[in-house]
């Protein structure tokens, strides 16, 4: 009987169940949107329940398909978008609130106040990150200060907060009274509330943020030999399968990559852009605005950490002149209607939505676009819209070479932009190295598929994963330096315009 390992894919924007087979092809698969959720400026939500029950939705989908059986899969893995929080009762497994999303920008008073007192380095050195309202600690604060039954339910021991892939165990392990509160290394890593040095939660952190101990999952390696429950017989799969691997959306795809060795990165093109660079066992402190996070933990091995440029608006700057501005009918058509222009015609589009991340961590910005006169037409601004994703992979590489000292020879690129081969010449260009697209481009639910196989044995070890991996297309930079510096000189212009807007 033919085996497979399955992958839970929490998305932004969507979730997916895919099924990957030994050489880590897609099986089989399903997807299901979800809703968006705006109630003011710069404040992002989700439904939790919304997202468990689309979760069992894309799972029965599968199940239900021709040749799919519940004895064929060995194991469950989990992704996720990462620093999004929910805080839950565990007896009732109601949210107290909507989950807040990485993207929402409401805890910024929350965050300078906690810089004014404490000040940048005391969390800085602690987790590898600054203090931003892109991380989950400032976001678990807002919700126990502004729904009092959270609140008032913290003495009773039932309040729970977790990541989205903290949230969905929780249900596929039994739920209520039952279900095992667990986070992976990468996730726990994304809070504001893990130290780096230890993995452990770090009770300083803690008491200076607010939030009690008892409130959190236990930190579990990505990839755990010692499961962490099974599914429910009478739960979406109908049957007991072992779940036993979670790594954050981003590490997923940098483990899917198979980017196992030191210096070796990635890049994922999703709703936001994010570069990983591995910089195995050491834990390697940005001063160029990067994040310090880990990697993976393979059960009782070292763990791997990685420096990390994150952008908050890519593909859902695409998404946003979709829904919002009705250029365009589907996301496909940007590039279409990008290459009825030769260039950008001078216009470049800053998507800061949600204020800037890496490098510039810049919560006052907000988006613009530049350099518009009579000549420019929607055409202009799509290629903007495109080209913007690979400057900000610039700034980031830039920032990532001046940390490592190591110069970038070639990125593993993935995400759904990557099917997008005019943005992924443009970047060849602007960065002067060779783009690599892989075969299996999902590469970040592959990560999850790789963690629990790698958990069972279903795969003997990274070895296998090396021996699936495979190119697809490689794009060679075509562009001379004098145009690149004349562009990105541009580009650095308009990004100091969307300074001091909020």
């Amino acid at each position: 009987m033919t085996k497979y390992v399955g992958a839970i894919d929490l998305g932004t924007t969507s979730n997916r169940f895919i099924l990957f087979d030994k050489q880590g092809n897609i099986f089989k698969s399903a997807q299901k949107e979800h809703k968006q959720i705006f109630p003011q400026p710069g404040w992002v939500e989700h439904n939790p329940m919304e997202i468990w029950k689309n979760t069992c939705s894309v799972i029965q989908e599968v199940m239900v398909m021709p040749g799919v059986s519940a004895d064929q899969i060995d194991s469950i893995g989990i992704t996720n978008q990462r620093e999004t929080s929910v805080v839950w009762n565990c007896k009732t497994g109601k949210p107290y609130y909507n989950a807040i999303v990485w993207q929402c920008t409401r805890t910024d008073a929350l965050c300078k106040t906690l810089v004014k007192e404490y000040g940048e380095d005391f969390f800085h050195k602690r987790t590898g990150l600054p203090v931003a309202s892109y991380f989950s600690g400032p976001k678990v604060k807002w919700i126990l200060d502004n729904v009092p039954q959270a609140k008032n339910d913290l003495t009773s021991g039932d309040v729970l907060f977790g990541t989205i892939e903290s949230w969905i165990i929780w249900w596929l392990t039994g739920g209520p009274n039952t279900g095992s509160h667990i986070t992976d290394v990468s996730n726990a890593s994304r809070t504001m509330l893990l130290n780096l040095n230890t993995l452990k939660w770090d009770k300083e952190l803690l008491n200076a943020i607010g939030i009690p101990e008892s409130m959190l999952p236990e930190i579990k390696p990505s990839v755990d030999s010692n499961t962490w429950g099974t599914t429910r017989k009478q739960g979406p799969f109908q049957a007991r399968i072992p779940v036993c691997g979670a790594l954050g959306d981003q590490q997923a795809a940098l483990f899917g990559q198979t980017c196992f060795l030191e210096g070796e990165a990635k890049n994922t093109y999703g709703t936001g852009c994010f570069l990983l660079l591995n910089t195995g066992n050491k834990a390697v402190r940005s001063t160029h605005g990067l994040l310090t996070t880990v990697g993976y933990k393979i059960n009782d091995e070292k763990p791997v950490y990685c420096l990390e440029g994150s952008i908050a608006i890519a593909g859902a700057l695409v998404q946003w002149m979709r829904d919002n501005l009705g250029i365009i009918k589907t996301a496909k058509e940007v590039e279409e209607l990008a290459r009825t222009v030769d260039d950008n015609g001078d216009v470049y589009f800053v998507p800061a939505f949600s204020g800037l991340f890496a490098p510039y961590w810049r919560s006052d910005a907000r988006g613009i676009i530049a350099g518009l006169t009579r000549f420019a037409n929607k055409g202009h601004i799509a290629r903007a819209v495109l080209e913007s994703c690979a400057y900000q992979t610039k700034d980031i590489i830039t920032a990532m070479n001046n940390d490592s000292n190591v110069n970038l020879k070639h990125l593993k690129v993935d995400g759904g932009m990557v099917l997008n081969e005019m943005l992924m010449q443009f970047q060849a260009d602007i960065l002067n190295v060779p783009i690599i697209r892989p075969s299996v481009i999902e590469t970040t639910a592959l990560g999850a598929a790789y963690a629990a196989g790698l958990a069972t044995g279903f795969w003997n070890g990274k070895k296998d994963l090396k021996n699936n991996w495979s190119e697809d297309k490689r794009w060679q930079p075509n562009m001379k330096s004098k145009a690149r510096k004349a562009l990105c000189d541009s580009w650095a212009k308009a990004i100091k315009k969307s300074f001091e807007w909020k």
